[in-house]
């Protein structure tokens, strides 16, 4: 490639850049006019965030946060899995330290999925390609929240069918994807490289640092909630009232869910292997400090989605 080819792509790339930071400054521009212009409007949809992130967040996430932290932390995560590991490694061509995401992903809920696959890469249990394979499926919304909050609000039963559309998708497409000809990766044999404590002294220690990791990602989930319940001021400018409940289901998907109801419970259906673009940038934040590929992860939440559609409009024509 000769110097003036070299010199017009730098050149269009930081004309990309420009316009790219012009848009966002004015997209941000025009949240602070509205939160402005609208007071009451930008109280209750910060009050949502923050409402649903003390209530639901905190109490559900917090603990099972701080417990698998001290179990990556001392080495235990093969022990926990071992029962299931047996099951899971031949279909899913994962390690133990695989298992024990999935098993976390599925049985805890997003954000755990991200969380967990992030802290075992960050300490080289898992390799990169094996973590990409496991973030393309094990973060999902959770079946606490999918039983007690979801079905109940759309007035459907807790059944086979929708528990399939949930959790039996991601399990199949995982199951299939380790399958293509073209998707290998290596499973890592690395073992931590922390330095080994006295086992009194190393509890306390694992114990601490995983309270205090676990309150800083809780906090940052908890901002990002609130700042895209915010956004919702901005589509109310341009988009007629019966549409802005599926809007604000795309940007925060608890309040979204709240404003729809059960007014189109198969439309939320299809909506929640998504999970609105707020849970995107909550596992972007999980997993910035490590090369892991939001990309990707994005484009298997947008696949895994297009097939939940497909599946329900079967089961809608069918039935």
């Amino acid at each position: 490639m000769n110097k003036t080819a070299i010199n017009n792509k730098s050149n269009k790339t930081l004309y990309l850049l420009s316009i790219s930071r012009i848009l966002l400054t004015l997209g941000f521009l025009l949240l602070f006019f509205l939160m402005l212009k609208f007071p009451s409007h930008s109280l209750y949809y910060a009050f949502t965030g923050l409402t649903l992130w003390f209530q639901k967040m905190i109490p559900v996430l917090f603990p099972f946060m701080i417990l698998s932290g001290i179990m990556i932390r001392m080495n235990l995560t093969d022990y926990f899995s071992i029962v299931l590991s047996p099951l899971l490694k031949p279909l899913f061509r994962v390690s133990g330290n695989g298992s024990y995401c999935i098993i976390m992903g599925f049985f805890c809920g997003f954000p755990m999925g991200a969380k967990v696959i992030a802290d075992l890469y960050e300490r080289q249990k898992l390799s990169k390609g094996e973590a990409n394979y496991l973030l393309s499926f094990c973060n999902n919304i959770g079946p606490i929240y999918f039983t007690s909050f979801v079905l109940p609000l759309l007035e459907l039963p807790v059944c086979a069918t929708y528990l399939f559309g949930m959790y039996g998708i991601p399990i199949l497409y995982g199951f299939l994807l380790c399958r293509l000809p073209f998707f290998h990766f290596k499973v890592s044999t690395l073992q931590t490289k922390l330095p080994v404590q006295p086992e009194s002294s190393s509890i306390l220690a694992h114990i601490d640092d995983s309270i205090l990791t676990t309150i800083e990602s809780i906090t940052k989930l908890g901002g990002y909630m609130i700042l895209f319940n915010l956004l919702n001021l901005i589509p109310g400018l341009f988009l007629p009232e019966s549409i802005l409940p599926i809007c604000n289901t795309l940007l925060e998907i608890t309040s979204g869910l709240s404003r729809m109801g059960n007014s189109m419970p198969y439309l939320v259906l299809i909506l929640l292997p998504f999970g609105g673009l707020s849970c995107i940038a909550q596992t972007y934040s999980i997993i910035k400090n490590t090369d892991l590929s939001i990309g990707n992860y994005f484009i298997h939440k947008c696949i895994l989605t297009f097939i939940t559609a497909l599946y329900y409009l079967g089961i809608y024509f069918l039935f």
